[in-house]
C-alpha cells in the first residue's frame, strides 16, 4: 500500500495542491505613457541555459495582467529580486492584487526605483531597476518565437484562439514570455562573492514562496544558514579522457600532464572543454597543449568571469 494520499490535481495545482517552492520577483515593465510599474511573481525560471546564441528565462502569468499587457506591448522588463524582510515581503503582498492600476498602487509603493543600466549605455527607454533588489535582470522579450509577434494588447477580458504552446498567448487567461537575458545586475557584496569564490556567509538572503496560500495569507520562508554538501568527484582515467582528447581535433594534441589536469571534469562537459581548450589553442598557433598551456586557459576563463 502506498505511503502517501492522492491530491486532487485543479486550477492553479502549485497553490492548490502542493507545497511547491519558488522566487519571489518582482517585475518591472513599462506602461504606456512610459512610467515604471511593478508586479510580483514567482512563476519565473531560467529557460535556455546554454547552447544558444542568448540566455533566456520564461515568465508565466495571466494575460491581462498590467505586466502581460506591457510586455506584449513593448517586450521590456526586468526581475528584481528583492531581500527576505518581512517589510519587502509585505510590499510585494501589496503589489499583487488583481486589476488594481499602476496609477493607483505606484504611488503608494515603497520599492525605490533607479534609471536602468541598459537605458544609460543605449539610451533605449526601458523600465526601471529596483534600487532595493539584491540582484535584478533586464530582458528583452524574444516575440518571434513560436509566431508571437502578432500577440498584441488589449484584451483584458481573455483572448480567443488560437493559442501558442510555450510563447505568447497560451491560453485564453494564459501567456507565457521566453524573455531574453540583456543584462545581469547585482550588489557588489554579492557579485564579489561570485567572482571571489562563495561561501556559506555570502549567500544573499532571498526569501522563497512556497506556492501554498489560503483564503488570507501568502506564506514564505526567510533564508537561515546555509550547509555545503561536498560534491562526489568521479574522476575519469587517463586513457578515457586521453581517447576523446586524441578525437577532439586532427592538428591539436595534448599532453598527459595537460589532460590530468581535467580528469574531475563529468563526461558530459568533456567534449565542451576540450572543444575550448583546441578554440584555444589555434588561436594562438599551439599544436602542443601542455599543463602550463591548461593554466593560462583557466585563467582567462576566470577573468571572463570577473568581467
Amino acid at each position: 500500500m502506498s505511503s502517501f494520499e492522492n491530491l486532487r490535481i485543479v486550477d492553479n495545482f502549485y497553490q492548490t495542491s502542493l507545497f511547491f517552492p519558488m522566487p519571489t520577483v518582482i517585475i518591472s515593465t513599462l506602461c504606456e505613457d512610459g512610467t515604471t510599474t511593478l508586479g510580483p511573481y514567482s512563476l519565473v525560471q531560467p529557460y535556455y541555459v546554454a547552447g544558444k546564441d542568448y540566455y533566456a528565462m520564461l515568465l508565466c502569468c495571466r494575460n491581462s495582467s498590467n505586466t502581460a499587457q506591457n510586455i506584449l506591448r513593448n517586450g521590456k522588463c526586468s526581475l528584481n529580486f528583492i531581500d527576505d524582510s518581512p517589510t519587502s515581503f509585505k510590499e510585494a503582498v501589496k503589489l499583487s492584487w488583481p486589476g488594481d492600476k499602476p496609477s493607483d498602487k505606484m504611488p503608494k509603493c515603497k520599492f525605490r526605483l533607479e534609471k536602468s543600466l541598459l537605458e544609460e549605455e543605449t539610451g533605449e527607454q526601458r523600465p526601471q531597476v529596483l534600487t532595493d533588489a539584491i540582484e535584478a535582470i533586464e530582458c528583452t522579450w524574444m516575440r518571434e518565437l513560436d509566431g508571437a509577434e502578432k500577440d498584441l494588447p488589449g484584451e483584458l477580458n481573455g483572448y480567443e484562439p488560437p493559442y501558442h504552446d510555450f510563447n505568447g498567448i497560451t491560453s485564453k487567461f494564459g501567456a507565457h514570455f521566453i524573455l531574453r537575458i540583456d543584462k545581469i545586475l547585482m550588489k557588489k557584496k554579492y557579485s564579489q562573492a561570485i567572482i571571489n569564490g562563495v561561501k556559506s556567509g555570502d549567500f544573499p538572503p532571498l526569501p522563497v514562496d512556497y506556492g501554498y496560500r489560503d483564503s488570507k495569507n501568502f506564506w514564505f520562508h526567510r533564508k537561515t544558514r546555509m550547509h555545503a554538501e561536498l560534491l562526489h568527484m568521479r574522476k575519469a582515467s587517463l586513457e578515457s579522457v586521453r581517447y576523446a582528447a586524441d578525437r577532439a581535433d586532427d592538428k591539436v594534441k595534448f599532453t598527459d600532464d595537460a589532460l590530468e589536469t581535467i580528469l574531475g571534469v563529468p563526461r558530459v562537459f568533456l567534449s565542451v572543454v576540450l572543444k575550448g581548450c583546441v578554440a584555444w589553442a589555434k588561436e594562438n598557433n599551439v599544436e602542443l597543449i601542455t599543463a602550463e598551456h591548461m593554466k593560462i586557459i583557466n585563467d582567462k576563463r576566470a577573468q571572463e568571469k570577473k568581467k
